[in-house]
């Protein structure tokens, strides 16, 4: 019988394998370590990134609509229901009632609302600025003309 050797881990080169190659491995790669840096930097009693970017957006365009909300983040109008709810209940946002059609309601932020906006984009801009440090401003602009490419051609099928 042939002895089989076990080969360790730490004996594997990653970047010799077919993954390193791969867009969607290393965007993934790239998106877990953006998520856990993101998390860290706004501290265990810190938003997520949806209900982050959902508390952008209400205080960008107040009176969006629940629906134009999920529509713009690229989420079902039931995913939202958590997200409006943690907001409220944190003081960030009311739900009013649209004049013109009583089973819609608006999102309007809240003074709270508004001051941990500005609170959390400083603080996701220091984390995207800490993050980021090693790329130039052009790579950076390249970067991220290059991720909105990806998602508007995703947005399109």
């Amino acid at each position: 019988m042939a002895k089989q050797t076990i080969q360790r881990v730490a004996d594997f080169d990653l970047e010799s394998s077919d993954l390193e190659e791969l867009f969607g491995y290393n965007l993934k790669r790239a998106y877990i370590i953006v998520q856990n840096d993101f998390r860290e930097a706004l501290g265990q009693d810190g938003l997520s990134a949806r209900v982050f970017s959902a508390l952008s957006l209400t205080v960008k365009y107040p009176n969006i609509t629940q629906s134009e909300l999920a529509r713009m983040m690229g989420i079902e109008r039931s995913g939202l229901v958590a997200i409006v709810d943690e907001l409220e209940g944190r003081g960030c946002l009311s739900r009013v009632q649209v004049p013109t059609d009583r089973r819609v309601q608006a999102l309007v932020p809240t003074d709270n609302g508004r001051r941990l906006y500005q609170e959390t984009i400083a603080a996701v801009r220091a984390h995207e600025d800490r993050l980021f440090s090693d790329m130039t401003e052009s790579e950076k602009t390249t970067l991220l003309a290059l991720l909105k490419k990806i998602r508007q051609k995703g947005e399109q099928e």
